[in-house]
């Protein structure tokens, strides 16, 4: 065997030893886990990382025998025995540093377990006892010391510590074996200024100085208390603003100020629908340059359980940009993995400021634990978190006791007496038929349903001239070429006719005005989401801008997902409560009438009790188990590329070449539509699609994509119920 210990072997025979690359590994953990005041755990962790390479069957394999080798466990089983208890902590972190967290399993484990407790027990490692000749453990172990301020009963905090930590090694150990392996040519990253971007910001919002009416002047009222209470210490904040208050800029501008005042990282805006990224990301990107905003809604996972720098994993997101645009479920997903891919980017989110518009959007059945990771983010890792809505959800209560939200916008129901545009009325059950012929007698009107089906079957009854249809069955180039068409028409100087029939995802982030707006029964949330797209620029008066609040026929709500039920029946108690049932105070009891129905269902998974829990079970944390299970949406979908245009068919054929890069992932998100899986596994079996790898298919038959209404599934391929 080569005397060389070696941790990587470059294509042109160059050797990087394990030494140099656990020194270089280590002090860039260092540098992540700095941002936490945990440099030192952080650099423990980067030493020992990878010394079960020192093994001659790892030497063996590097030098291309084909013998699988576990090298991950020593570095474990060394800060299990170095440092007594907390050293557990940081043995999940360097066991998983490739194959992702492991649960930690029981006492009674034995080595053939794939468990810490069991993979600690192991008595058939490879001989590692040369890594003694270049490390002294003591040199470089900590002293011992709380590394963060535990809440609750401390198990969470420790998982998510240890989470947090995990990022910080597996990509300071991704970006230095990339960078040997490429010869230094790997990624570098953006220069950026806070303060820069700040005044870029500055000289976008001049123009508001001087408000040409009353809505621009409350609009403006309102960036200035954001940026006047951007000076505030970091903490939990609430933005409470009515649609049409400017609250995509104003919280920008608090985000900017906020984080050039107090040294932060980067700004993350955390959105519910990928549908509606894109619009936000474009005013980012106006105001302070595209090559400053990341967009990351990734429909495409590809395992990571290899360590060789395969092209996937080059596609793989660190988040290392100054604003980054991203969905709810890409960022408490990421938060509760365990794998490399997901976790990697983690780090980045410390000392950052965390913007989650439509806080109300927070999946009920994983509010628990949603509420808890933000409240560690906040707590132990300098995050500033602000919960922006129109109807802000009760949420203070479900927060430790510790952090107490402050609203950054005071005036609250004077805001909302302001914002009132439109009179919601109920008119109760009505068919198809009925609903068509009102809305071809609106010369503009936009109608959301709560199914894909019931938004297909209602367009299909339209009068054909200035009739739209959005849904997510549509990909999202059609949506915007859709989007800017209603747009256009809506403004033009002639009145124009425009019917739009749409699923909820128009509710939230899209700015349109419609002089009348229907609604199916929803939660309360959605029909105030909705009544904001009425009479959304204050031209008419309210007597005038009806929103329609309607029950849709049986054979629709029989198919409406379960979790509808409830805070529709909230909101029908709501409605005969309060006589304007888009007041604060009726939000405000809506939201706590449905936490307090829904009770142990806001962790239907018990993921924070598993956790805490933890603590009384020698810190046994059920890393690989959580992230099996927390998926915020139900059922995992698949992405199918549509041949839209031109520009798609180019996509399409790198695609089919086996070409594999971020570019071309980013690219090609334009031209898909995701499907469940046995609506996928229906249409393999009528032949219309055609699987390019594991993950992606393209849609080969046109005739199941419509030029109005989008993607159609064949007989047998189910409904489609996706928001």
């Amino acid at each position: 065997m080569d005397s060389i210990t070696a941790a990587h072997i470059r294509d042109d025979g160059a050797i990087q030893t394990i030494l140099q690359h656990c020194l270089n590994t280590a002090e860039q953990t260092r540098i992540f886990a700095e941002n936490f005041g945990c440099g030192g755990y952080g650099y423990f962790c980067g030493m020992l990382h990878d010394i079960g390479k020192y093994s001659r069957e790892f030497q063996n394999r590097i030098r291309g025998a084909n013998n699988m080798v576990d090298h991950s466990t020593a570095g474990a089983l060394e800060s299990f025995n170095a440092l007594p208890k907390i050293g557990l902590l940081f043995s999940y972190c360097i066991a998983g540093h490739h194959s992702g967290l492991p649960d930690g399993g029981s006492k009674a484990d034995v080595g053939i377990e794939t468990t810490l407790n069991g993979r600690l027990k192991r008595k058939d490692l490879p001989d590692y006892s040369g890594f003694k000749r270049d490390f002294d453990i003591a040199t470089f172990t900590p002293p011992i010391s709380q590394p963060i301020q535990p809440l609750e009963k401390y198990g969470f905090s420790y998982s998510f510590f240890i989470r947090m930590l995990f990022s910080c090694l597996v990509d300071a150990d991704f970006l230095d074996t990339e960078a040997f392996m490429t010869s230094g040519r790997a990624r570098g990253t953006i220069v950026y200024s806070i303060e820069d971007l700040y005044k870029k910001m500055l000289a976008y919002i001049g123009r508001f100085n001087e408000p040409k009416n009353a809505l621009h002047e409350k609009r403006n009222e309102i960036l200035q208390s954001c940026l006047e209470r951007a000076k505030l210490p970091k903490g939990l904040f609430t933005l409470t603003v009515p649609t049409g208050g400017g609250k995509t800029v104003s919280s920008l501008a608090f985000a900017l100020r906020h984080a050039k005042t107090h040294d932060m990282k980067r700004v993350i805006y955390v959105i519910p629908y990928t549908s509606i990224i894109e619009q936000n990301a474009s005013v980012f990107k106006q105001i302070l340059g595209e090559e400053y905003v990341l967009e990351h809604h990734s429909n495409f996972n590809y395992n990571d359980n290899d360590e060789t720098m395969t092209r996937y994993r080059l596609a793989t997101e660190n988040w290392d940009m100054p604003v980054v645009v991203t969905t709810n479920v890409q960022f408490f997903e990421s938060l509760f993995a365990n794998k490399t891919s997901k976790c990697r980017k983690l780090h980045n989110i410390a000392n950052s400021v965390i913007i989650f518009d439509e806080a109300q959007m927070f999946p009920t059945e994983y509010l628990l634990p949603c509420i808890r990771a933000i409240s560690e983010l906040v707590h132990n890792y300098g995050c500033t978190a602000v919960l922006c809505s129109a109807t802000q959800p009760a949420l203070s209560k479900l927060f430790p006791k510790v952090l107490t939200p402050i609203e950054i916008h005071n005036n609250t129901v004077e805001t909302y007496r302001f914002f009132q545009r439109a009179t919601i009325i109920n008119i109760g059950k009505i068919e198809d038929n009925a609903l068509a012929e009102r809305l071809n007698n609106e010369g503009q009107c936009l109608c959301i349903v709560n199914t894909k089906r019931h938004a297909q079957e209602l367009f299909s009854q339209l009068e054909p001239e200035g009739r739209y249809h959005l849904s997510t069955f549509m990909c999202p180039k059609h949506r915007k070429i859709v989007l800017q068409a209603i747009k256009e028409r809506l403004t033009s100087k002639h009145i124009l006719p425009c019917r739009v029939v749409s699923t909820s995802l128009i509710e939230a982030g899209v700015d349109v005005d419609f002089p009348t707006v229907y609604r199916a029964t929803a939660g309360l949330d959605s029909q105030i989401q909705a009544a904001g797209r009425c009479n959304r620029e204050g031209k008419r008066s309210m007597e005038h801008s009806i929103v329609s609040i309607f029950e849709p026929a049986d054979k629709y709500i029989k198919y409406q997902p379960a979790a509808m039920k409830r805070p529709i029946e909230i909101a029908r108690s709501i409605s005969r409560q309060y006589q304007d049932i888009a007041a604060p105070e009726a939000i405000r009891s809506y939201f706590e009438q449905l936490y307090q129905m829904t009770g142990q269902g806001l962790d239907a998974k018990e993921i924070v009790k598993r956790f805490e829990d933890a603590v009384d079970c020698d810190y046994s944390f059920p890393f690989a188990s959580v992230a099996d299970e927390f998926k915020l949406i139900d059922q995992a979908s698949r992405p199918i590329v549509i041949p839209y245009d031109k520009e798609a068919d180019d996509l399409i054929r790198k695609l089919r070449s086996g070409e594999k890069n971020q570019k071309l992932f980013r690219d090609i998100q334009q031209y898909t539509v995701n499907v469940y899986p046995d609506e996928y596994e229906a249409l393999l079996g009528t032949g219309c699609v055609e699987p390019v790898d594991t993950e992606i298919a393209v849609l080969k038959d046109g005739d199941y994509y419509h030029e109005y209404t989008g993607f159609t599934l064949p007989a047998k391929g189910g409904l489609g119920l996706f928001f």
